[in-house]
């Protein structure tokens, strides 16, 4: 909620700014009011909320004054300014001191919600562009810039550090506060539509053994809560976020809801890693129906989470590679990290099932299951299909069946037909489609990320840097 405050020393005015708005409904709180100028400028000073609507006359300090005041006091505080007087002058000079509108009282009601629609949109591109700018911040070696955007990162004391992330469902409206404690300490940064970040500050550690109750999820669009490990060092804010986004991946483990801590168990997938290297080695490629079986059972009982999937993932691949390079050189057998790995795959299942795939076609190496004119046609379709339907979440598995080609021959034909991957063709695209509309658009970056197929704006910002050597923030201004 934005935080507001009415200042005027007529007391019937105050009155009739409070009733001519559906503040709730367009998020806005009234958290004071005031017919002293001078309580206001405290006020203002002790809790910077971030609304004020003011008289432009009042006893011994003006409305302009009082905006004059917080600015020079650094204070980012936006102004509403309401006035009996039309004179041109006066509006003039309140919009030159950043009034973000200037009303004649009373407020004429058939004006009042085109004016909180239009508040309600300045503090949306408002809060865009501020979690923007710190989530480079966050994401930067140098983190001096943290201090300039907020003075969270203002170290007064030995503090201790903790993050959590919150996935939510898009599909479902309606969410529910989460209350950490007695921590007053909170940074709230929006990581995309579906994503939030939660930064901890406490002076004693006890406050940072969070427990969450399950009834949170009940009746909101909470789908899963990570949390990190403590932490006194603010360089280690990286590795904090990266360990509360690998906890609240378990979903793509497990798809019921749930408060997950980072808790690294990499030891108990050893196991598996050996058994899948031995059968590659010796060619016993039946064993890896009962191998991949029991591996997904072993995941689930032991409550593995996406440390262990990637762990996984990426020991296989270099036994694969290191085994039928030849064989296997044109798949999309690349390293990845836990991004990457939920944009390629739906689900454990599903990348399981791709594993499976590829040891079904070491196997029967030789056979083919269609004529080749028959594969390059089905190809087409899917390739015209990802290029209307870029913005979908958009899985090779999915594809594979819906144009009944092999995940494999698939893979071998993006490289074969379109010298790419079929996740570096996605990508490619996508981040194709966020230029043009980052160059022709006015939509928030945010925005920009979910039309092209980015819900999480952190994945979306790294992707883009990789591609175009810049953020999108900086290519925008570029």
């Amino acid at each position: 909620m934005h935080s507001v405050i009415i200042v005027d020393d007529e007391p019937w005015a105050i009155k009739g700014i409070r009733n001519a708005f559906n503040w709730h409904q367009y998020g806005f709180e009234i958290i004071g009011q005031f017919t002293s100028a001078h309580k206001a400028i405290e006020f203002i000073s002790e809790e910077s909320p971030d609304l004020v609507f003011t008289d432009i006359r009042m006893p011994e300090i003006s409305g302009l004054d009082l905006m004059r005041m917080t600015k020079d006091r650094g204070l980012d505080v936006d102004f509403v300014v309401v006035s009996g007087f039309a004179e041109f002058a006066y509006a003039q000079e309140a919009i030159r001191y950043g009034a973000l509108d200037y009303c004649l009282k009373p407020l004429d009601i058939d004006l009042a919600d085109p004016l909180i629609e239009k508040l309600a949109l300045h503090f949306s591109k408002k809060r865009s562009l501020r979690n923007n700018l710190i989530l480079e911040a966050l994401t930067a070696p140098d983190k001096s810039d943290l201090k300039r955007l907020t003075p969270f990162f203002d170290r007064t004391s030995d503090e201790y550090l903790r993050v959590v992330i919150v996935y939510s469902d898009s599909e479902k409206k309606g969410g529910q506060a989460i209350k950490f404690g007695n921590i007053e300490h909170i940074l709230e940064v929006e990581f995309g539509s579906r994503k939030t970040l939660y930064i901890l500050k406490t002076d004693k550690r006890s406050e940072l053994d969070i427990q969450l109750d399950a009834a949170i999820f009940t009746g909101s669009n909470i789908k899963s809560i990570g949390i990190s490990s403590i932490s006194t060092n603010y360089d280690q804010m990286a590795k904090l976020i990266k360990e509360s986004d690998l906890a609240a991946s378990q979903t793509f483990l497990n798809e019921e809801k749930g408060v997950f801590e980072y808790e690294p168990k990499l030891s108990l997938v050893n196991p598996f890693i050996d058994s899948i290297a031995s059968s590659m080695k010796e060619k016993k490629f039946e064993d890896m129906d009962d191998i991949i079986q029991k591996m997904q059972v072993f995941f689930s009982f032991h409550h593995l989470g996406m440390g262990e999937v990637v762990y996984l993932w990426n020991q296989v691949v270099s036994s694969l590679v290191g085994t039928y390079y030849e064989e296997l050189k044109d798949m999309e057998l690349d390293f990845l990290n836990y991004s990457e790995l939920k944009e390629r795959f739906e689900n454990f299942e599903s990348l399981c099932s791709f594993l499976h795939d590829i040891f079904i076609y070491l196997k029967q190496l030789n056979s083919q299951s269609m004529h080749e004119s028959d594969k390059n046609a089905y190809f087409t379709q899917l390739v015209k299909y990802i290029d209307n339907h870029y913005q979908e979440e958009l899985y090779l598995k999915d594809l594979s069946v819906k144009f009944l080609i092999n995940q494999v021959y698939c893979c071998q034909l993006f490289k074969k037909v379109l010298g790419k991957t079929f996740s570096g063709y996605v990508t490619d695209l996508r981040i194709k489609k966020a230029c043009e509309l980052l160059k022709r658009s006015e939509l928030s970056i945010e925005e920009v990320a979910t039309k092209v197929g980015y819900f999480d704006y952190y994945y979306f910002n790294k992707v883009f840097k990789k591609h175009c050597g810049i953020t999108p923030t900086k290519f925008r201004k570029s």
